[in-house]
């Protein structure tokens, strides 16, 4: 970890420019390789206005408002992937809010398209909008998170693909998706119709984009990359049939209104997967003193003020949003825990 924040670092004090494929300094870029102008698609209504043929418009599968919550009317081609999203205008069929794709992620805040008015978030929700964090997360930070008993990537994915059984065929969405390690490896699992990967940090999707393009995963894969407030999610209600949330609770300013959210859209029998830190006498945060620790001097202070909790509370929480046949998995801090719509 401490050799990788080296490397980044000496990388943005090496050289500003924004096309070699090294991390960048500035925070609006992405930290990964750059986007070839004439390989990726413009913002939609740009590409709209270019492509005379592309006059059809349909409602947007399951994308809903994120101020209204009404069903987005789509003018593009139909299709829930990158090469269809890139092409395709959004637009509100109630308050006429307009959505495109932003770089290469549709952004369904309600934030979006704003010229004026902008948020800080908490810092903890700040941290992760950080090129240099997106650009480490798979590179050292999340590996840390196995010192704390989390099993690691391909047996957290087996073990959340083994709670998604009963709705496999379905739409599946990783919220707070970070760099896609999860969203990526269930979207080439071929299990679901369609995966969106969620995302409130432009970088990490930025850097979500960079790892499909490094892995060569097909344009066409059913796997969209969205950017949207976990506590306002853009989709309508009893949409969607499975959500996945890794290692993401605790970062959520509002944990309580972002499962209500989640119980929201999803459809009757289905899945909530979610993993996450227990409250333990050690605990006092392996984010705060372990994977915060390199990053510190480079990204400066942030606000350790993690959400913990004990099993009794997420199952209180999950209870409480209308999540039934609660189940867990428990290795020492670790915990993946699941609820079902009824």
């Amino acid at each position: 970890m401490e050799l990788a924040v080296r490397a980044a670092a000496a990388s943005c004090s090496s050289s500003s420019s924004l096309h070699p494929p090294r991390l960048p300094c500035r925070l609006g870029r992405s930290p990964g390789l750059p986007l070839p102008a004439r390989r990726v698609a413009v913002a939609a209504a740009g590409a709209i206005a270019l492509d005379p043929d592309i006059k059809n418009e349909q409602k947007a599968e399951v994308f809903a408002c994120p101020v209204c919550y009404e069903p987005l009317i789509r003018k593009g081609p139909p299709g829930m992937n990158l090469p269809a999203i890139y092409r395709s205008g959004f637009k509100c069929s109630k308050c006429n809010k307009s959505f495109t794709s932003k770089d290469v992620f549709l952004d369904l805040t309600v934030t979006s398209g704003m010229k004026e008015y902008s948020e800080l978030k908490p810092a903890r929700t700040e941290l992760f909008r950080s090129p240099l964090v997106s650009f480490l997360y798979e590179r050292g930070w999340r590996q840390n998170f196995n010192r704390s008993g989390f099993p690691g990537r391909d047996e957290e994915f087996q073990m959340a693909q083994d709670y998604f059984q009963s709705v496999a065929g379905g739409i599946l969405v990783d919220v707070s998706c970070g760099s896609g390690l999860f969203s990526r490896k269930f979207a080439s699992s071929g299990a679901y119709s369609s995966v969106i990967a969620l995302d409130f940090s432009e970088n990490m999707l930025r850097q979500c984009y960079d790892y499909i393009k490094q892995e060569e995963t097909p344009m066409n894969t059913n796997l969209a990359l969205v950017r949207a407030d976990i506590s306002r999610l853009p989709f309508a209600s009893s949409s969607i049939d499975a959500i996945h949330a890794g290692a993401a609770i605790h970062c959520w300013p509002s944990p309580s209104n972002a499962i209500a959210e989640i119980s929201r859209v999803l459809k009757p029998g289905g899945v909530f997967v979610a993993t996450t830190f227990l409250s333990t006498p050690t605990n006092s945060g392996p984010l705060s003193i372990d994977a915060l620790r390199p990053l510190r001097q480079i990204v400066g202070p942030v606000n350790s003020s993690y959400n913990f909790f004990t099993e009794g509370e997420l199952e209180d929480l999950c209870r409480s949003c209308g999540l039934i046949n609660y189940s867990s998995k428990v290795q020492r801090s670790f915990i993946m825990f699941s609820g079902q719509k009824p």
